[in-house]
């Protein structure tokens, strides 16, 4: 309690100096002890009442401060821990906010004491604290108001009050709040504490109370700070209340914030649009909020784009369906069957029956579910329709037996082309060509006629609605000039031939163009070199997400966006590109191919720096297919980058590697020793993280691979100038004798060397590591007890003799800690048994303390993380 007493102490000492020069300085002093005796005298209670009613501002705040250390004093007399929750209200009538406001700051610990030590204070939140915290939610300071928001956001999140308080005693009071005739600060913060105390409150309270006033709030007129705070907020409501109430309520009034004449609360629409999103129906978010998050892309405010533009791939995330065609589905989704069913019906095509998870296709982790093979994907009479692509031509009926309102069926029209088109899948190509012929369309514009327009436009071009325009007809210039891609793309199964690190079939690099241009007569007009716009924009289209959302995602790269909307655009583009490319699945890879590739190549290594650290998640969501023909060539540039790009795939080598074929995953060993040479030499992080990448890829090799290609790297990690470094490779060197042990001669090679390079080594520390490698051995039992006492054991008993004491200490850890309790080694049928006893006492005799101690004695808390690294603590 002599905090209490800092105000006391203040006047006493300005008192000593005025009296200094008059000698009165022993009178003085001596008060001063008299003083303390007779407060330490004074119970923790009297204490409380004696300062509670100081008139110094300070000492009132500690009364407020050592509230809990006073309960804690006298927690075991419940008469006198109500005397001091009665003092805690009678401090809370204080004028001064400074002291109202360290009581609230206090009131969450209180309460938290007060719940565990409930037999003995029953009731005590409910009827002293809580009261204090709802009239300080109205309290006239700005300080005092601020710290009860924060202290009951606490107090609910710590689920210290009862359900039936929050709705009879807080929710009301804050429903109060904004009333219309509160003040506008007032009406701002409590509009922010309803939205945050919703989601603790639950649905049922939310609609009852909160959600009428939350819908008010958002048509008010005269404060646009209220309105920020419902746009910020907004999602949050609706992913509370959900279902028809959120789309019947809220969407409404979401939509006229949408369109608020302030920037500032458009810009918390756009983001908190994927919010809004998750909490709407797939109906609603396809017809009615896609084409709302267009028109906040392209909002006069630079703003409102910029933030629209970061929330636009989380925003198409949510149109992802309960069935991902990777073998993938949400599990959060209920009923996933029937979503399946409804996807299949909306689409045309279901994955196939026989559809297996990433980990059969490409040696990936089951860590997405797997389709069951025999689980029906949808009706009988539907079944032809949903057989796998690759089995459809010899499935199908003939084409002289299909209707022709099914000529028009998207299924027909709109499927992944084949690289051998069947006999009779050619007589319907003719018709659906002559169909397509038959049909109207608009003339499609040149490349000069979209320039001269778009120079046309230029000049008009701060008008928001000319500007859209402007862009429009940028896109679809870019796409006149995408006719050597294409061209490309059709020749690209010839090369994958040739290409060592493509496994993907001829169908998958066809994926994304249409049957039209897989045409060979001579006299077609629709050769790649006269492609329309019109059918390039084509060579985009998809069905998961609505086209113009997928078009503004891809313009995500054009370097104008940097200049007009972010700087950063592109780094968000990168970011959510997973996400994106799940949600439209590997049958649409295609679409988003080109914007992949320009992303690899940007001139921002942040930008390469986000791929390369997502590159595994986008290999496990293509396939093993896609992956080796589209992902290795960025993954090999990406080896070469620079170090913050390369560290993303050092992080993830192993979960990258793993999803390729074998044959391409064994052309990276020749790569690894690069990941050895780093643009500063002090990076051992680097280093670091490739022995930890090491020990996960021995798994994926053989044991003559990693012989001739990881045991060198192991080694020279192991020499490296870092402990934490050799520490990791240490464990890395163990593993390596695990994973050669079913190889006996490259086994026998292999600890000979460690014998000839760390056993015999020049270096204390290179003997050490012997020592360390030893007993990690046996602790983790990587290779048996009888080849160890063959090839190990007799080198490490010769260190009994070492001149340095550090690597005695850790061979008598060794011997007393790891060998001595495996029952092999005190066995009289171990040929080493008497070498092994004679060394224990020798280094029992040892001239060093320590290395006595821990030959003698077994410290059972003692084991090899906190020894060995406390022993190499100095070996930097």
């Amino acid at each position: 309690m002599c905090g209490l007493l800092g105000g006391q102490y203040l006047s006493e000492i300005q008192l000593f100096e005025n009296l200094e020069s008059e000698g009165g300085v022993t009178l003085l002093l001596c008060s001063v002890l008299d003083f303390v005796s007779q407060d330490e005298m004074l119970t923790p209670l009297g204490r409380l009442d004696k300062y509670i009613s100081s008139e110094n501002i300070f000492n009132r705040q500690m009364v407020a401060r050592s509230l809990l250390d006073t309960l804690r004093a006298i927690s075991e007399d419940e008469r006198e821990c109500v005397s001091v929750l009665e003092r805690i209200d009678r401090l809370a009538d204080d004028s001064e906010p400074t002291v109202r406001a360290e009581l609230m700051e206090q009131i969450p610990h209180i309460a938290i004491f007060c719940q565990e030590n409930r037999p003995s204070i029953p009731f005590a939140f409910s009827k002293y604290l809580l009261p204090i915290v709802v009239r300080y939610l109205s309290d006239q300071n700005n300080l005092v108001r601020k710290t009860s928001q924060a202290a009951l956001l606490v107090l609910l999140e710590q689920e210290l009050m009862e359900r039936g308080d929050v709705e009879s005693l807080v929710c009301p009071v804050l429903v109060d709040l904004t009333a219309p005739d509160s003040s506008d600060d007032v009406k701002t913060e409590a509009m922010a504490i309803i939205c945050k105390v919703a989601p603790m409150v639950g649905r049922d309270v939310t609609e009852r109370l909160f959600l009428p006033r939350f819908c008010e709030m958002c048509c008010d007129c005269r404060m646009f700070h209220v309105r920020k705070v419902c746009a910020a907020n907004f999602g949050d409501m609706c992913g509370v209340v959900g279902g028809e109430a959120a789309e019947e309520l809220l969407l409404p009034r979401f939509f006229q914030l949408c369109s608020d004449n302030v920037w500032g609360v458009r810009k918390a629409c756009a983001e908190c649009f994927m919010t809004v999103s998750s909490a709407s129906s797939p109906d609603v978010r396809r017809t009615k909020l896609s084409s709302l998050f267009i028109s906040l892309i392209s909002d006069p405010s630079r703003w409102v784009r910029q933030a629209a533009f970061q929330s636009l791939g989380q925003f198409i995330s949510t149109f992802a369906g309960p069935c991902s065609n990777t073998g993938q589905y949400f599990r959060d989704e209920a009923q996933w069957s029937g979503s399946q069913t409804h996807r299949t019906s909306a689409d045309g095509v279901c994955p196939p029956q026989d559809s297996v998870d990433v980990a059969e296709e490409g040696g990936g982790e089951q860590t997405a579910e797997v389709l069951s093979a025999d689980e029906p994907c949808c009706a009988d009479a539907d079944a032809q329709k949903c057989l796998p692509e690759e089995t459809q031509p010899s499935s199908r009926p003939p084409v002289q037996e299909i209707p022709e309102q099914e000529l028009f069926n998207s299924f027909h029209y709109w499927r992944t082309p084949v690289p051998r088109i069947a006999p009779e899948l050619e007589l319907e190509l003719e018709l659906e060509l002559e169909l397509e012929d038959r049909r109207p369309s608009a003339p499609a514009l040149d490349r000069k006629q979209l320039q001269e327009l778009i120079e046309n436009l230029e000049p008009h071009i701060d008008d928001p609605d000319v500007k859209a325009q402007v862009d429009v007809l940028t896109a679809a210039l870019r796409a006149t000039g995408l006719d050597s891609g294409l061209e490309d793309a059709f020749l690209e199964p010839r090369a994958a031939r040739s290409n060592p690190f493509s496994s993907q079939q001829p169908s998958e690099h066809l994926r994304g163009s249409s049957l039209h241009v897989t045409h060979d007569d001579d006299d077609s007009d629709l050769s790649d070199s006269s492609l329309s716009a019109e059918d390039q924009r084509k060579s985009k289209q998809q069905d998961v997400v609505p086209q113009a959302l997928l078009e503004q995602y891809l313009s995500m790269t054009d370097p104008s966006r940097a200049q007009t909307v972010d700087m950063e655009i592109a780094r968000h583009c990168a970011f959510s590109l997973p996400g994106v490319a799940l949600t439209l699945g590997r049958q649409n890879w295609h679409c988003l191919r080109d914007t992949y590739e320009t992303l690899a190549s940007d001139m921002q290594w942040k930008v390469r720096r986000t791929l390369a650290f997502s590159i595994h998640e986008l290999a496990l969501i293509l396939g093993d297919q896609l992956t080796a023909a589209h992902l290795v060539p960025i993954f090999n540039s990406f080896l070469k980058d620079l170090d913050e790009v390369r560290i993303g795939v050092l992080k993830h080598l192993y979960d990258f590697l793993k999803l390729l074929h074998q044959d391409t995953r064994r052309k990276y060993l020749y790569q690894l020793q690069e990941f050895l040479v780093t643009d500063n030499s002090r990076n051992w992080r680097f280093r670091s993280e490739l022995a930890e990448q090491l020990v996960l890829l021995l798994e994926l090799y053989s044991a003559q691979d990693v012989h001739d290609y990881l045991r060198p790297l192991a080694l020279c990690l192991c020499t490296d100038r870092v402990s934490s470094v050799r520490w990791t490779s240490y464990r890395l060197v163990s593993e390596i004798i695990r994973k050669l042990s079913s190889c006996s001669s490259l086994l026998v090679s292999f600890l000979g060397e460690l014998v000839e390079k760390f056993c015999h080594s020049q270096k204390w520390s290179g003997r050490q590591a012997f020592a360390f490698v030893c007993q990690l051995s046996i602790e983790e039992e990587c290779l048996s007890l009888d080849q160890f006492s063959e090839h190990l054991l007799p080198p490490l008993l010769q260190l009994a003799s070492d001149p340095v004491p550090n690597v005695r200490v850790l061979l008598a850890k060794t011997l007393r800690q790891t060998l001595l309790e495996r029952e092999y080694f005190l066995s009289s049928v171990n040929c080493q048994q008497v070498a092994l006893e004679h060394t224990l006492v020798a280094l029992q005799t040892d001239v060093d303390k320590d290395v006595k101690y821990f030959a003698s004695v077994h410290p059972g808390s003692t084991r090899l993380n906190e020894d060995a690294m406390s022993t190499t603590s100095s070996t930097y």
